[in-house]
């Protein structure tokens, strides 16, 4: 089930939250916790029942190893069941995610013809996986600890962050399930909640989707991109990254404020980055957090020297490339980001300075760059969008500036209107106006933080959901289900 579709908005969210608050009413704060779950679960086996039992399996197997290392003493079986709880884990991604990937690669270098096994992705498995893990890990140090069953499937499966973030800790959220105060309806929550979570599906049916088309576009259909085909079509995929991702992590907390629960924050405008550390402490937060603790800083971080940090630092990039898909365009990108800390941290040891505004253009640009590895399906379309962001397929303007730049043609500038049908003038706009929004304009969680019930804050909450509503013509998923 889609944040952005009727059957979600319409009846999904009102049934589970009118009745979790009708359970604790009557003071069944077990019973209500337990019918999160259980919501939770339909939620997700909507889009495939048949994946309800890896969830299920996943949630039991990752709760019993959580109470043997809460309830054991010797070091030597708690490292033990560590690792096979992060064992099984990874596995389980593995053989969904990785499998044909590595099977195509042996098959690649060998010369041999070993048979993909097709498996199909289950939504959210790389969320709730490493959730699992980050929870087996605390437990390991003694910093979460969970005997309940139910508990333990509602930390896992609370629907708004399951299939596509935030990456939570155990002591994040339990503590306010747990909360008598949190049981009760908070219409000030409710507000602040309704307001992004209907902000975030303007920003989806609105914004990202009509980015997408342009994206799509140059990326899927175009056989050669010119200069200013490339640039708008790869600044259109950074847009529509860029919101749809926001969208998603406004419309999860949002829905997470309406019963009283507040998830972490896991998007800060990122394109606000004046360098690239800076972008990595906005964007994706929690992944972030995830590869910081449990593979940056057990690799030993920058405690051990100058290149075991750098080469940490490539090693925990990379990871978190793969960890978006099997694929070496994603390898790649990560391995771009990894190299470009690599570089800042040599730049910060050097004691070299940027002017802030000259820090953002770069940055801005070195991502846009790094996206397009991102969303490309092969290394054929990485490279047709690249050669022409360099103008390597020729610079092709349109028409109304022939007059102001007669002088270029001759340097092999033509002017022509562009062959997608759409004028450019419309898509320069809306790109300026996305960028614009992106650096210029306050981001939804200080927009929530300052939000105050009164009449004008509910016709705009209502103005939102109301466009957004009546543009659900084309349901489409979120970017991130496909990580």
């Amino acid at each position: 089930m889609l944040f952005n579709s009727y059957e979600y908005i319409i009846l999904f969210l009102p049934i589970t939250f009118a009745l979790y608050f009708v359970l604790n009413r009557m003071g069944l704060n077990l019973a209500a916790r337990a019918w999160l779950v259980i919501a939770s679960l339909f939620f997700y086996s909507w889009w495939n029942i048949a994946y309800l039992p890896l969830i299920l399996t996943s949630i039991t197997t990752n709760y019993l190893v959580g109470i043997s290392l809460s309830r054991s003493q010797g070091k030597s079986l708690r490292r033990g069941l560590l690792f096979l709880g992060v064992a099984f884990n990874l596995l389980l991604l593995g053989y969904y995610k990785y499998a044909d990937f590595f099977i195509s690669n042996i098959n690649s270098l060998a010369g041999t013809n070993i048979g993909l096994l097709q498996v199909v992705l289950p939504l959210g498995i790389s969320f709730f996986t490493f959730t699992q893990i980050a929870y087996l890990v605390d437990a390991y140090q003694g910093k979460a600890r969970e005997y309940s069953i139910v508990n333990y499937a509602l930390f896992v499966t609370f629907f708004p962050h399951l299939l596509a973030e935030p990456i939570l800790h155990h002591k994040e959220m339990m503590p306010q399930f747990e909360d008598p105060d949190r049981s009760r309806i908070n219409y000030e929550m409710i507000a602040r909640g309704l307001f992004l979570f209907f902000l975030g599906l303007f920003k989806k049916v609105i914004i990202a989707d009509n980015f997408a088309v342009w994206a799509n576009l140059g990326f899927d259909q175009m056989p050669t991109l010119t200069l200013l085909e490339a640039w708008m079509t790869s600044l259109s995929y950074t847009m529509q990254l860029y919101f749809d991702f926001s969208a998603y992590t406004d419309m999860a907390i949002g829905a997470a404020l309406l019963f009283n629960i507040q998830l972490p924050i896991n998007f800060f405008s990122p394109y606000k980055a004046v360098n690239i550390q800076d972008f990595w402490r906005r964007w994706h937060m929690t992944l972030g957090r995830f590869f910081r603790d449990y593979v940056y800083i057990p690799l030993g971080g920058n405690r051990r020297g100058n290149q075991r940090t750098y080469r940490n630092l490539l090693i925990t990039f990379i990871l978190v490339g793969l960890w978006h898909g099997a694929g070496w365009n994603f390898i790649f990108w990560g391995f771009m980001h990894g190299a470009a800390l690599l570089v800042h941290r040599i730049w910060r040891n050097f004691k070299f300075k940027l002017h802030p505004l000259l820090g953002w253009f770069i940055t801005f640009n070195y991502v846009n760059l790094g996206w397009v590895f991102f969303r490309a399906t092969s290394w054929a379309d990485a490279i047709k969008v690249v050669k022409g962001m360099l103008g390597l397929n020729g610079v092709i303007l349109p028409p109304s500036l022939h007059g102001l730049m007669d002088s270029l043609t001759a340097y092999g500038v033509s002017f022509d209107a562009l062959p997608w049908g759409i004028d450019t003038g419309v898509i320069t706009a809306a790109l300026l106006g996305g960028i614009l929004l992106c650096v210029a304009a306050p981001n939804s969680i200080e927009l929530k933080d300052r939000f105050r019930g009164s009449w004008a804050s509910a016709v705009l909450t209502a103005a939102l959901a109301l466009a957004g509503i009546l543009s659900l013509t084309k349901i489409t998923e979120f970017l991130y289900f496909n990580f």
